[in-house]
């Protein structure tokens, strides 16, 4: 019990209507500890396609199953990793019927992966791109394969969101029970309540929105995504029916002269005196994300490189009705199972899925703003549900490199109420 106070005292202040730590798990165990070791779970590879918008952007004639071959062909060349070494791919996915099974199949015969490779797929909502590579993590740390392959990948043109829900078939009786009910509250709604609940004011909100447009086009200016990003050959479907061959090789999201004043003249989206606009909410969006991990000892008997090591991971579950402060609460047990402090972390990859929620978990853990994002969050640069998580740890682990730092955690709320978060060390 008193563990559960510690953690919780990050980010109960306030918050005494929300019941969810007392379903918390705090076991304490890492993927690795402070100390090098062969059975740590290292990452040899992360890197994603750029994000574009749904259905204007390089990638809205793009199916899904194309963006993640382009990323199996890269790993492969960049790692010169031996595809039988490989034990186990999972993907991540979220709007497609299946969660993409099918079609990430396809896509690792397209990248050039032999069919001996079993594949699996995971749909945790917005941690879907996080959750395959805990999960192949763990798999590699029991000791059930040596060598994998996490990732995922979202087209939100051709499959958009609720696209796949028929209410209609859907119990009765859920509502008649309010956390069911709950489930169905659209996003911006919750947003809404997490704003009103914590005092999150449109005015921050719309700061926070044009700072993540100034920090990624800055980014790019820079050419700091360039490590990153795979440049992806597709066709594009033109205006007058023609077809062009075109090269897809930068984020179309970030949006130059956005600023807090042009941001505050938008219409509230889902309340009509709220404060959740478009502007200052996450950008609907197609692209892919995949990382190669591996037990540290295996990775150096196979000559693959080493850029990183998967420290620890947590999820967590919360009021659906507040689904937002998710990572408020991910965070601290992620830091809790690493053996480290907050204030060890160099980066927050926070997902900003709308800045109310954003702002909730930074200002309750009390985390410096200068370590947020610094290249930008899903306001400028867009959330591909499926591949956010994965994404993440590819734009961080450059920027860690870059500055000389070594830690970093990547956190995102998920949709029905949960939160998740992962400790990254860049080596």
């Amino acid at each position: 019990m008193d563990r559960l106070q510690r953690i919780s005292s990050h980010v109960l202040a306030g918050m005494s209507a929300v019941e969810t730590t007392r379903t918390l798990s705090l076991q304490k165990t890492s993927m690795a500890g402070a100390q090098k070791d062969d059975s740590d779970v290292v990452i040899c590879c992360a890197i994603r396609t750029p994000l574009t918008k749904a259905k204007r952007g390089g990638f809205k004639d793009t199916a899904p199953e194309e963006m993640l071959a382009a990323l199996f062909k890269e790993v492969l060349e960049r790692t010169k990793v031996n595809p039988k070494d490989i034990g186990d791919i999972q993907i991540g996915n979220v709007l497609q019927p299946g969660a993409s099974g099918l079609t990430s199949r396809m896509a690792q015969f397209m990248g050039g992966l032999p069919y001996d490779i079993p594949l699996s797929v995971v749909n945790r909502q917005c941690s879907s791109g996080l959750q395959p590579t805990a999960n192949i993590a763990a798999s590699i740390k029991a000791g059930v394969i040596d060598v994998g392959l996490a990732g995922g990948v979202e087209s939100m043109t051709m499959f958009p969101m609720t696209g796949g829900l028929d209410v209609n078939k859907l119990s009765p009786k859920v509502v008649d029970n309010e956390l069911a009910a709950a489930c169905m509250m659209p996003m911006g709604m919750t947003s809404e309540n997490v704003a009103e609940k914590w005092g999150i004011q449109r005015e921050r909100q719309d700061a926070m929105a044009a700072e993540s447009h100034r920090k990624a086009l800055d980014a790019q200016k820079a050419g700091l995504f360039a490590e990153e990003i795979v440049p992806v050959q597709v066709e594009i479907k033109l205006g007058d029916g023609s077809v062009k061959e075109i090269v897809v090789d930068k984020d179309d999201g970030p949006r130059p002269g956005t600023t807090k004043e042009s941001l505050a003249k938008l219409k509230p989206a889902f309340r009509p005196n709220g404060s959740t606009t478009a502007g200052n909410a996450s950008q609907v969006t197609d692209g892919a994300a995949l990382i190669l991990l591996a037990k540290r000892s295996a990775a150096m008997a196979l000559g693959l490189p080493i850029v990183g090591r998967f420290r620890s991971f947590a999820v967590v579950g919360v009021d659906p009705a507040y689904m937002g402060i998710g990572p408020a609460f991910a965070i601290p047990l992620a830091l809790e199972k690493a053996s480290l402090q907050l204030d060890d972390i160099d980066i927050f990859e926070i997902n900003e899925a709308f800045a109310s929620q954003a702002t909730m978990s930074i200002d309750h853990l009390k985390i410096p703003m200068e370590k947020v994002n610094p290249k930008g969050g899903a306001i400028a640069l867009g959330h591909p549900l499926g591949a956010t998580g994965a994404r993440q740890i590819a734009t961080l682990l450059p920027e860690l490199k870059r500055t000389g730092k070594s830690l970093g955690i990547c956190s995102m709320c998920i949709g029905s109420g949960m939160g998740a978060a992962a400790v990254i060390e860049r080596e």
